[in-house]
């Protein structure tokens, strides 16, 4: 009985872990996109109806904008060649319930090699067709 339950843990752990990890490959697809200005490779792993959100934090108080998700790929294709940026996640903290997954992913920006601001990516995951898709990101940004 001892033998079995271990077994059974072990399995279990196994299929989490599994998971965990498409979730966090769907997310490294999103930003090697990003790193890259290649929209279209982000478009891949973003559901069409995508919601896109952030809260900035500042001097003058605190505001949530919303994004189209048209706008924010041609920002992404548009983004100078001489600019250098790179968003530097820092961790991964991941829950998954069947079909429906969220990320928790701090992060720190820099441009140029010089530090931007830093705050958390909060993003929102459906698996459909055995494909997980970014159907909601919202993030905080501050100095």
């Amino acid at each position: 009985m001892k033998n079995t339950v271990l077994i059974l843990i072990f399995f279990f752990t196994t299929f989490i872990q599994a998971q965990n990890k498409e979730v966090q490959q769907t997310i490294e697809t999103f930003f090697d996109g990003f790193h890259q200005r290649d929209s279209i490779k982000i478009k891949t792993v973003c559901a069409e109806t995508m919601i896109l959100q952030s809260i900035l934090e500042g001097k003058k108080g605190t505001k949530l904008e919303n994004e189209k998700p048209s706008e924010f790929y041609k920002s992404i294709a548009t983004i100078p060649n001489d600019m250098q940026f790179q968003e530097k996640i820092l961790s991964y903290n991941i829950q998954v319930d069947g079909t429906m997954a969220h990320a928790w992913t701090p992060y720190e920006f820099y441009i140029n090699g010089k530090f931007s601001h830093s705050g958390v990516n909060a993003f929102t995951l459906f698996k459909e067709d055995d494909v997980w898709k970014i159907i909601h990101l919202i993030d905080t940004r501050r100095k």
